[in-house]
């Protein structure tokens, strides 16, 4: 019992660390953008994850600043966070993943991806040493608990489905909130979790300390394909629709600064790219770092456009395992939108 506690305490330890952290970044309740100052705010699900990677490169690489634009990014631990943030009015947008705009609008909140970043999941399921010869495949979910950053977030999605699929029931095993980085990597080696989905750099930092084996990657066009049969657009700065119908010239500016980023990543190496990150974010070693980016660099569009047959991946995926899509009618054309990269 008292190594579920600790990991608790830590989670909520991160999460304590990630809110004041957002405080001195300036998330305030007031959401108010004015189009001449440029102010924006963007809440991203965890800045120093590799799959949100281009929200931090492009303020770097002062493409923002390039565009006219004061942007404010702003973190916490896990993409349904991010998600309540931008429902609630205190920021303008978030680096998340696309799969919560279908979830928000049978929800009733019209909310649209305006830059799509990737066009795979970039998610890892691991496996703990100790577990591995037991846990060989999500058929062998049952029974077992599983990490995920947050519960309602992408990588609980993601679980449920990899177990549907396999034929477990989300019933039949345990998801664990347990947060990114240290939090995650003391859940695999406490024992709290035997698995779980997460992301570089702490896929890296797992492998290299040896706690535990990739058991499914998700990380390339490949990966996504054999996994949940289809590309799986995933990281994108989604937006309220009536707030990008109201303020298209900032929103204009901020997919071309984002576009400008995905162009210079797909012409730049692993190591340039991670020379350019703050020196906070390579925690596992400079070389480990630019190792997780190497691995992460094939999620990445090169243009920001949603690739075609992508929101019905996500649509599938959702409905197989969320009653509240099951039996929804989805508008799929409401959820993004290319008007902006494509100009």
């Amino acid at each position: 019992m008292r190594t579920p506690l600790k990991i608790s305490a830590a989670v909520a330890a991160a999460t304590l660390a990630l809110t004041t952290l957002t405080a001195c970044g300036g998330g305030s309740a007031a959401a108010g953008s004015d189009d001449k100052s440029g102010k924006i705010k963007i809440m991203v699900g965890g800045l120093d994850k590799v799959i949100y990677l281009p929200a931090r490169l492009t303020q770097q690489l002062g493409y923002f600043k390039d565009e006219g634009l004061d942007v404010t990014l702003l973190t916490e631990p896990a993409g349904v966070q991010a998600t309540t943030s931008l429902v609630s009015g205190d920021v303008q947008g978030v680096v998340g993943f696309y799969d919560h705009t279908l979830d928000l609008q049978v929800k009733g909140k019209q909310v649209e991806s305006v830059v799509q970043l990737a066009h795979a999941p970039g998610e890892v399921e691991v496996v703990s040493n100790k577990a591995a010869g037991k846990l060989t495949s999500p058929k062998d979910f049952k029974g077992k608990k599983l990490g995920v950053t947050g519960l309602g977030s992408s990588t609980d999605f993601l679980t449920k489905y990899l177990a549907v699929k396999n034929g477990v029931q989300t019933n039949e095993f345990t998801p664990v909130a347990v947060g990114a980085g240290q939090t995650f990597l003391s859940a695999l080696q406490q024992g709290a979790i035997q698995g779980g989905m997460t992301t570089d750099p702490t896929v890296a930092q797992i492998v290299d300390k040896n706690l535990g084996k990739v058991l499914l990657d998700m990380r390339t066009p490949e990966g996504s394909q054999k996994a949940l049969g289809g590309p799986y657009p995933s990281s994108s700065l989604y937006m309220n629709t009536d707030w990008v119908n109201s303020h298209k010239e900032t929103v204009h500016k901020l997919a071309n600064a984002f576009v400008k980023t995905l162009t210079w990543m797909s012409t730049h190496t692993a190591e340039q790219i991670a020379a350019k990150m703050p020196a906070d974010y390579a925690q596992g070693g400079k070389k480990l770092y630019a190792q997780a980016i190497k691995d992460t660099l094939p999620m990445f569009t090169k243009d920001g456009v949603m690739p075609a047959d992508g929101p019905a991946t996500v649509e599938r995926v959702l409905k197989s395992f969320n009653p509240n899509l099951k039996n929804a009618t989805v508008d799929l054309k409401k959820t993004y939108t290319t008007e902006f990269v494509k100009k």
